[in-house]
């Protein structure tokens, strides 16, 4: 069964016992904390390589290397080989950023038109440090943390990639003609 395959077979509303105590980024604020073992979560939606699940009244996203921990096969670390070209390196970038969803969405950041630029600098050492220029679908949206963290996190599995900046930006304002077709399609909205 493929990565995705596996996160489908989870649906919405579904119960698990958590198998032991993971590592989850608390939605909204993008901290993260640890939830015990044997706690009941819920899945509210599994989408690109993370779970989001409720848990005591609050929303945690679940990161696909701990998978395990919901009763399913770890999602090994996204990276690349230590000799690959920056054009290998952007593209790693972009496809992490692809598999990121806000956890109340069911479109990834890129397709959604939340991502308006991505910036690679090559440090002496030969280490990259990732600036990420991304908006929210509205200025009092709370899920920028998560969001965030999320992308950092995947895209830090490369070991070229010392750091990762967000930045969040309004101007030029989000709107709907900046989402994918797909998205839209997805979405309900053509």
């Amino acid at each position: 069964m493929s990565d995705i395959e596996q996160i489908a077979t989870l649906h919405k509303g579904q119960e698990l016992p958590l198998q032991r105590d993971v590592a989850a980024i608390s939605i909204p604020f993008g901290k993260t904390v640890t939830l015990p073992e044997d706690s009941i979560v819920s899945v509210m939606q599994a989408k690109g390589s993370t779970v989001s699940v409720g848990f005591e009244g609050r929303l945690y996203l679940i990161e696909g290397a701990n998978l395990d921990a919901l009763g399913l096969e770890a999602l090994p670390r996204p990276t690349l080989p230590e000799d690959a070209s920056d054009d290998e390196i952007e593209q790693f970038v972009w496809d992490q950023l692809r598999t990121c969803f806000d956890p109340e969405i069911p479109v990834n950041i890129v397709d959604l038109g939340l991502v308006y630029g991505c910036r690679i600098e090559r440090l002496i050492s030969g280490e990259r440090i990732v600036t990420i220029r991304m908006t929210l679908t509205a200025p009092g949206c709370g899920m920028g943390d998560v969001i965030a963290a999320d992308a950092r996190n995947k895209i830090l599995g490369a070991p070229q990639i010392s750091k990762v900046h967000t930045e969040i930006v309004f101007d030029p304002p989000w709107s709907r003609e900046m989402m994918s077709d797909e998205a839209k399609l997805e979405l309900g909205m053509f």
